[in-house]
């Protein structure tokens, strides 16, 4: 006669375990999916639900500095103190990103900095939007730039430039290839002049804002060029071809300005 073996504790909690980390890993995986935004209005996690998608996204449904805006220039105030960018950009090493939602050139060395004010903004990365998220007297673009700066107190400072279809933008025309094979991947793309985004324009428009993805973070600087450049129809394509199934058209509606004003200026 053979005694029954008392069984032991492992193996007593071994299916409670494996019950428990399936839910949790289940539980995970549909958090995260509630948590992926879009840019489809009217659905769940489009732009107006964003801030119900995420604690941390309460910005992006009560702030009250939030971007992009339209500009409408009766309503600008010309303000000659100003001055002209204090851009100081140079070459440094950069990689070319996929994010789902944009692409983006991130610069890993010192790639220069901006000025404003006598604080010092570094160049971090740069991320096209397509069609703008800024609209000018009515107007949506093609396409806007962001050149987005930030200083040793993690306060964040971007510079926008509008494209409308036209010849193509010589920036973008080095990066072409990377962008329609990039996939998923990353691209290390050596060293890249930041200054081929080519800030010719002297005239600009200037207000406080916000992100214009979540967390939606306020007290962002934005300086926004009044000249506006061209893309080519390609190189269009390949922008929106080369992001994630969705997000063709990237622009957050534009926001209420809440009484803030709009600063430009003219040589």
């Amino acid at each position: 006669m053979t005694l029954p073996t008392k069984p032991n504790l492992l193996s007593l909690l071994l299916p409670v375990l494996i019950l428990y980390f399936s839910i949790f890993i289940a539980t995970a995986g549909m958090k995260t999916k509630d948590e992926e935004y879009t840019y489809a209005e009217g659905t769940k996690n489009g732009p107006a639900n964003w801030w119900r998608l995420n604690p941390q996204w309460k910005a992006c449904g009560n702030g009250k500095l939030q971007s992009p805006i339209e500009i409408i220039d009766k309503s600008v105030v010309e303000l000659p103190q100003l001055g002209e960018l204090k851009l100081d950009h140079k070459p440094a090493p950069s990689i070319l990103k996929n994010r789902g939602h944009d692409i983006m050139v991130q610069w890993n060395g010192d790639a220069g900095q901006l000025e404003i004010n006598g604080t010092y903004y570094k160049l971090i990365q740069c991320h096209w939007h397509t069609p703008s998220e800024h609209k000018l007297n009515g107007i949506k673009f093609d396409m806007e730039i962001h050149v987005v700066h930030q200083n040793t107190k993690g306060e964040i400072a971007v510079i926008g430039i509008w494209y409308k279809i036209g010849g193509p933008d010589p920036f973008l025309s080095k990066l072409i290839n990377n962008i329609k094979s990039i996939g998923d991947k990353e691209i290390d793309l050596g060293v890249i002049n930041p200054s081929d985004i080519s800030f010719i324009s002297k005239m600009y428009y200037r207000y406080v804002g916000s992100l214009t993805t979540p967390p939606c973070t306020e007290g962002v600087i934005w300086t926004v060029m009044k000249e506006v450049r061209t893309v080519s129809t390609e190189q269009l394509d390949a922008l929106k071809g080369a992001v994630h199934h969705g997000f063709k058209e990237n622009a957050r509606p534009t926001q209420e300005l809440n009484g803030r004003q709009v600063w430009s200026y003219t040589p």
